[in-house]
C-alpha cells in the first residue's frame, strides 16, 4: 500500500523583533497625535503615566496619575494621526473595607494581566504616600491588594527610595511554562546607592501573591535629573528577549531629553549588584519626537509594511504648558536585515 505524502505548511516567519536593524539605524516617528484636555462631560483628561495596548482589539489604556488613579479607554490607533483617537469608557480606581485605598495615589506603571490591573505607585517617603504594587478588579476598578516595596527600598534614614523618585515603570515577562514576572525599577537610585544606577526588580506572580526578588541595577545617564520612567520587555534576535527602558531628564526652564536604551535581561541567578549597561541607546528627541514629559510605553499595531511600533504617551502634569501626547515609533531597517531578525 502506498501512503499519500501529506503536505504541510512551511513555519509562519517570526516576526520581525521591536528593535533597529542594525541598530545604529534608529526610529522613525511615523504619526502622533495630541489627546482632548476635556472630556464630552467636561471632566479633565491627562497626567497620562503609563499605557497598555490591545492590538486585537485596537484598544488603548491609558492610566492617569489623577490623585485616585483613573484609566481611560481609547480607540483609533491604527489611524493616529488621521483620525481622532474614540473615548471608550473611564474606569476610578478604588479601594473596599477589604483592601483601603491611600486618600491620594500616583499612579505610575501598569501591566495587564487576565482580569487584574497591575499598577505601579510611586511613594512621598510618608505612610500617607507609601510606594507599593497594586492590583486592581480590571471591571470594577476595586484594589484587590496591595503590597508593601522590600525593606530596602522603603524610607528609613539615608536608605529608600526618594520622594517622587519612583516606581515609575512596570513591564510584564512571560516565558512559556515559567511564573508570570513583573519588572519594577526605580526612577532615580535609592538614597544608599551610587549615582546614574537604578535598581531592577521582579514580582513574581505566585498564587499566594507576588514576591520580589533583586535583578540588577540599570546604569542610567550621568547627571542630575535623569529618571527611567517605564521598561517594556521585547523579542530580540538571539535566546532571549530585550528589556527597553524610557529615560527622561528635565532642565528648567523648559529642556527636555528623551532617551531608548536597550539593555540585556538578566538571567537566572544573577548578581542582584551587577550593573547593567545599556546595549544601544537612541536619542528620541533628534529622532523628532516631540520634546515633552514622555513616560509611558506599549507595543503599538504594525505597519502596513510589516514593521512593528512602539505606542509612546506624555504626561501633561495638568499643566497648559504641556500636552497629551502619543507617538507612534517603527524601527528602522536596512536591507542587509533579514524579516526574521
Amino acid at each position: 500500500m502506498v501512503v499519500p505524502l501529506i503536505a504541510t505548511a512551511p513555519p509562519a516567519p517570526l516576526p520581525p523583533p521591536l528593535l533597529p536593524c542594525p541598530a545604529e539605524a534608529g526610529w522613525e516617528v511615523v504619526a502622533g497625535a495630541r489627546l482632548p484636555r476635556r472630556g464630552a462631560d467636561g471632566a479633565q483628561l491627562g497626567g497620562y503615566s503609563a499605557a497598555s495596548y490591545d492590538s486585537h482589539r485596537d484598544g488603548l489604556l491609558l492610566l492617569s496619575d489623577a490623585p485616585r488613579g483613573r484609566v481611560d479607554a481609547w480607540s483609533g490607533v491604527r489611524q493616529l494621526g488621521r483620525v481622532p483617537l474614540r473615548p471608550l469608557f473611564r474606569l476610578e480606581l478604588k479601594g473596599s473595607p477589604q483592601a483601603p485605598l491611600p486618600e491620594e495615589i500616583d499612579a505610575e506603571g501598569l501591566v495587564v494581566v487576565g482580569e487584574r490591573l497591575w499598577v505601579a505607585s510611586e511613594g512621598r517617603r510618608s505612610a500617607a504616600r507609601p510606594a507599593q504594587l497594586l492590583a486592581f478588579d480590571r471591571s470594577s476598578g476595586v484594589l484587590q491588594r496591595a503590597t508593601p516595596l522590600p525593606a530596602d527600598w522603603q524610607p528609613a534614614p539615608g536608605q529608600g527610595l526618594g520622594a517622587n523618585q519612583g516606581p515609575e515603570s512596570l513591564a510584564l515577562l512571560r516565558r512559556p511554562g515559567r511564573t508570570d514576572v513583573l519588572l519594577m525599577a526605580a526612577e532615580s537610585p535609592l538614597r544608599q546607592d551610587p549615582p546614574a544606577q537604578v535598581r531592577l526588580l521582579g514580582w513574581s506572580l505566585e498564587p499566594t501573591g507576588p514576591k520580589p526578588r533583586a535583578l540588577a541595577r540599570l546604569a542610567i545617564p550621568a547627571g542630575e535629573g535623569w529618571g527611567l520612567t517605564d521598561l517594556l520587555v521585547v523579542d530580540a534576535p538571539g535566546p532571549s528577549p530585550a528589556l527597553l527602558a524610557l529615560l527622561r531628564r528635565f532642565q528648567a526652564p523648559a529642556r527636555w531629553q528623551v532617551l531608548l536604551a536597550h539593555y540585556p535581561l538578566p538571567g537566572e541567578g544573577a548578581d542582584p549588584g551587577a550593573v547593567l549597561e545599556p546595549l544601544q541607546q537612541w536619542d528620541l528627541i533628534a529622532a523628532g519626537l516631540p520634546p515633552d514629559n514622555w513616560e509611558a510605553m506599549t507595543p503599538g499595531p504594525d505597519r502596513a509594511d510589516g514593521r512593528p511600533t512602539l505606542l509612546l504617551a506624555a504626561d501633561d502634569n495638568f499643566s497648559p504648558l504641556q500636552d497629551n501626547h502619543l507617538a507612534l515609533l517603527a524601527p528602522r531597517r536596512s536591507a542587509p536585515c533579514p524579516p526574521n531578525r
